[in-house]
């Protein structure tokens, strides 16, 4: 994992201790182990620990805490690094790291500016994000938007670290549930026509069908004398699946997410695709024909039982066009393919893998991002229905009510294993109470000073012209150090494939500029440019100089932690 410049000036300072100390024959491991920095859970026990010795007792026979004596002894620059180098039992390397080299952190934010936190991890291997993919039956619901707002930062992320990420909507636009799309928009349209109906049992009786239906009846009249009834259900499914999509496809451009590719179930099967699927799985005589039915032998793989992908009328079962789909992938020669599904797909999970291998990848060549139900609430309390139509609320209600940002900030603020309250009132609220508000209003804060200090004809400092030794006070320490932390957080959010890590650390962040805008004056008084004294410090033309330059570096990776999950960052609130 690439670091920024603290750490890594600190593990190339150990670097160089273990080589020194190899070569004064006082350690012998052949290779070094990785050498990881982590904040010690206590501040006062310095800023970066390290468990190197503890990990070399056994390669070197020796305990960790003579290990770590001895990389002690052979630390370059250590006074020019470090304020204090402690050995903690049962062998800790506990590192507290001069002012000077934190303050070069903002002089690495200021240069990289949009870039800060990027990296070269994934060195641009290919990967295929699927999300959302829901079926074009209906209009997505608060669950499609958690999924979408995941897969969408979890696309993003990935870019940000150097992988060459792009996103895929699946379209469900065959099988049973589009006949029943065919059969309920066409018993609305008779209904619509002053016919008498019986409307099918297990067909799809939201109101949004019959508002289908009213939309699409012109052009259906239009042909009405013209087909069968037959005929005319099929038109009905076709203009139905096409509204509804287009309706989906809204939806989520609303919500600023738009997808790389957007690929039908149906050209699977129009193609040939199953069918060509399913016969190289048959040559690797993985599947069985029993009773009439052909069953793919999933068990062979892990999975808890085989599995039906052909039935005995000759229908193709959910998963036939599945293994088609991800057989499809893999022959586009992805590296890695995450599907973002719903949790209760969790138990498909095994299936899925053993198709993978089952063409002869690893199984880890697929993995599933799971993402739990949401919980709406107002106030409190929960929120089932939808007043405007009276059954389950849309996504498009929640960006309509809340706002897209708030929407996808609320989405990403849980780990997506886990169940989501989502209060609508709390997300509109213009309060520190509001998680959403709270960091934006610190960009938009930063912004403000900006042009309070134009007004006052207070330039902008230059940080090359701009003496950053004056930023000593442990306020300001501890904000660039929490800066210092940005491209960790956000590579490790990437690789587990968790983007709450970086709604949580937002929050922090937030919280620590607002705590620090409150507490200390960065602008001295209007009309005196000088010198400035409040209760406890002296503000100096340097010192401005210096906590304006820390503002403008909070300001960036604020805006390039909320770009990078797709939230804008507002210049006024």
């Amino acid at each position: 994992m690439s670091q920024g410049v603290v750490q890594t000036k600190v593990t190339t300072a150990l670097l160089t201790a273990l080589n020194g100390a190899k070569q004064k024959g006082q350690l012998k491991t052949p290779a070094w182990p990785t050498l990881s920095l982590d904040a010690p859970k206590r501040p006062e026990w310095g800023d970066l620990a390290s468990t190197v010795a503890m990990s070399m007792a056994s390669s070197e026979q020796k305990s960790p805490q003579d290990i770590a004596q001895i990389i002690v002894d052979n630390l370059p620059e250590r006074d020019q690094l470090f304020d204090r180098v402690e050995i903690v039992r049962p062998g800790f390397l506990n590192f507290t790291v001069k002012p000077a080299l934190w303050q070069e952190v903002l002089r690495e934010i200021d240069s990289q500016g949009l870039r800060y936190g990027h990296a070269d991890v994934g060195s641009g291997r290919r990967v295929l994000v699927e999300y959302v993919s829901a079926n074009p039956t209906g209009p997505l619901h608060v669950g499609h938007g958690r999924g979408a707002a995941v897969g969408q930062a979890l696309v993003r992320l990935l870019q940000a670290i150097g992988y060459d990420a792009v996103s895929e909507y699946y379209i469900n636009d065959a099988g049973r549930q589009m006949k029943l799309l065919g059969v309920s928009v066409y018993a609305r349209y008779q209904e619509l026509s002053g016919k008498t109906v019986t409307f099918p049992e297990d067909g799809y009786h939201g109101a949004y069908i019959a508002a289908v239906a009213h939309r699409i009846k012109e052009q259906l009249d239009r042909v009405a004398g013209e087909l069968n009834s037959d005929a005319l259900e099929t038109r009905c499914r076709t203009l139905a699946y096409q509204e509804l999509l287009g309706l989906i496809r809204d939806d989520l451009k609303s919500f600023g997410i738009e997808f790389h590719s957007w690929f039908s179930e149906a050209s699977l099967l129009e193609s040939k695709a199953v069918d060509q699927a399913l016969d190289e799985l048959k040559s690797r005589d993985l599947l069985l024909q029993q009773e009439g039915a052909w069953w793919f032998r999933s068990s062979m793989y892990g999975d808890e039982k085989d599995r039906v992908v052909k039935k005995q009328d000759g229908e193709y079962t959910y998963l036939a066009s599945d293994i088609a789909y991800h057989h499809d992938k893999l022959r586009r020669g992805y590296d890695l393919l995450i599907d973002v599904w719903g949790a209760d797909h969790h138990g498909y999970i095994p299936r899925m893998q053993a198709v993978v291998q089952a063409y002869g990848y690893p199984k880890d060549r697929l993995y599933v991002v799971l993402v739990q139900l949401v919980k709406l609430l107002r106030d409190g309390v929960e929120v089932k229905m939808s007043k405007r139509t009276g059954e389950f609320i849309t996504m498009r209600e929640v960006i309509d009510e809340v706002g897209a940002d708030a929407a996808k900030f609320y989405f990403l603020m849980r780990d997506s294993k886990t169940h989501l309250e989502f209060d609508l009132e709390l997300a509109k609220r213009q309060s520190a109470d509001n998680p959403v508000y709270y960091v934006q209003y610190a960009h938009a804060r930063i912004c403000s000073l900006w042009r309070v200090a134009s007004a006052r004809g207070i330039a902008r400092p230059s940080i090359a012209e701009t003496d950053l030794t004056v930023l000593t006070d442990p306020d300001e320490l501890g904000l660039i150090k929490k800066l210092a932390a940005y491209p960790e957080v956000l590579q490790t959010s990437a690789l587990a494939f968790e983007p709450h890590r970086m709604t949580y650390y937002l929050q922090q962040l937030a919280a620590m500029l607002h705590t620090f805008y409150n507490k200390h004056r960065i602008l001295p008084p209007a009309g005196d440019h000088e010198v400035s004294e409040t209760a406890t410090e002296v503000l100096t033309p340097n010192r401005v100089a210096a906590r304006l330059v820390l503002m403008g570096a909070v300001q960036q990776v604020i805006r390039n932690g909320l770009d990078v999950l797709g939230i804008s960052a507002p210049e006024q609130m």
